[in-house]
């Protein structure tokens, strides 16, 4: 019984507090266009502040694995401390900028908070938990880990509409004091997570001659191709999924579902957070993990390939059938977004062994920094590019320009698929 209640107390529940703090991060569209407004600067020059907070994130784990893998206490509480700081700091230079309208000091003061001080407060507390639960979850990897990333997945449904209440109810300036009280409670649900998390008593750390020797030694034990086929596959994935996420809620505008763009969201969430849970724990009942991965791509292909032959986006308004492809769609490409980041601690754990497992995770996490650059961006340009702005039901939406993006996301995802099976080799757990 003991035993059951510390994997729950110091490795799942932790997690959770920690995670479900740090993925509000994805809960930037609910409010960046009022800080916008507020400020006086463009949406798009606030959008920077979410790329940048990516950015960080997939570069503090990269560059902070080691320290994680020293001592996860320091680690959490460096997160814990970082992330309501810059969640505090964004507050302020939005105050800040609503007092000084147009101020380029309130846009560069939010680009460090919530992108450089935020982002080292969401690597550092990404990867903390994760070795931790594989540790105590030895025979249920997939879900151990699935289940804390989950929480990050799904903290945007439950967070959304707690801000959103803020946001109604705040009154005037609700938009910084928001981010005052928010940095509050994540902070105090955080240092609760960092207080908890333990690894198991019995757990021996193996000694290594140098912090460089440890990582380089573990990656060789296998061809170098195998590492780098699982991070351009966790890039692709990742790029595809954010190429069709920004572009979400205008997609569900465009086929006459203005209307319901709050409720499909939410359930896309629970699709990306049911991903993130579902497919890692059923990659615990196969050989070779990688299999997971496969299984992401062909039905990313199949569904975005359907939707391209059809035309569904530019030709769905009234038609259910269409309707209801689009949304599919969307449904999978969450789940199948959600699932590539369970999936990637524990593939790694099989191939290197735990051992080094936080750097080596911290370093693959370089490529969500990287995708977090291009996917929107790519997305953006596409639309902004080709195709042409309409009205559908009052709204200015470009169906061309959205559907143009699947034919690249295709092209990506056929490739992820390419790598998976050929140049990641299987290997026994």
């Amino acid at each position: 019984m003991k035993n059951i209640q510390n994997k729950w107390l110091r490795g799942a529940i932790p997690a959770l507090l920690l995670h479900c703090s740090i993925g509000t991060v994805y809960c930037w569209s609910i409010f960046s266009q009022e800080i916008a407004d507020y400020i006086g600067f463009s949406k798009g020059a606030t959008e920077w502040a979410f790329s940048f907070a990516i950015f960080f994130l997939g570069m503090s784990a990269a560059f902070m694995g080691n320290i994680v893998e020293k001592n996860i206490h320091k680690s959490s509480l460096i997160a814990s401390i970082t992330f309501a700081a810059g969640m505090a700091g964004t507050g302020f230079f939005i105050w800040f900028g609503g007092n000084n309208q147009g101020s380029i000091l309130s846009l560069i003061g939010i680009y460090i908070c919530y992108g450089f001080i935020m982002g080292i407060g969401l690597g550092t507390g990404y990867l903390s938990p994760v070795k931790t639960l594989m540790l105590w979850f030895k025979d249920k990897k997939g879900l151990a880990t699935g289940l804390a990333v989950a929480g990050f997945g799904a903290a945007k449904a439950i967070a959304s509409p707690i801000m959103q209440s803020l946001l109604n109810n705040l009154g005037e300036g609700g938009i910084f004091k928001m981010f005052y009280i928010l940095a509050g409670v994540y902070f105090v649900m955080m240092f609760v997570g960092h207080l908890l998390l333990a690894k198991p008593s019995d757990w021996v750390e193996p000694q290594q001659k140098s912090k460089d020797e440890g990582i380089m030694a573990t990656l060789k034990r296998e061809p170098l191709t195998s590492y780098i086929g699982i991070w351009l596959m966790f890039y692709l994935n990742i790029t595809c999924g954010l190429a069709l996420i920004s572009q979400e809620k205008m997609i569900v505008k465009c086929i006459g579902l203005a209307s319901s763009v709050g409720i499909i969201s939410t359930i896309s969430a629970v699709f990306n957070a049911g991903g993130r849970l579902g497919f890692s724990a059923w990659a615990d009942k196969m050989k070779d993990r990688n299999t997971i991965y496969k299984l992401i791509f062909i039905l990313s292909i199949v569904f975005t390939a359907a939707v391209m032959l059809t035309g569904g986006i530019k030709n769905g308004d009234g038609n259910i059938f269409l309707i209801i492809l689009v949304l599919a769609l969307i449904f999978v490409v969450n789940a199948g977004y959600g699932g590539g980041f369970s999936n990637v601690p524990t593939l790694l754990s099989d191939h290197y062994g735990m051992g080094s497992i936080s750097a080596i995770h911290g370093i693959t996490l370089s490529a969500w920094a990287f995708a977090g650059l291009t996917g929107n961006q790519m997305a953006s340009a596409i639309v902004n590019h080709t195709g042409e702005f309409i009205e559908v039901h009052g709204v200015k939406v470009n169906p061309v320009g959205y559907q143009n993006v699947l034919y690249v996301t295709l092209a990506l995802y056929v490739i992820s698929l390419c790598l998976s099976l050929f140049l990641v080799k299987p290997t026994k757990k």
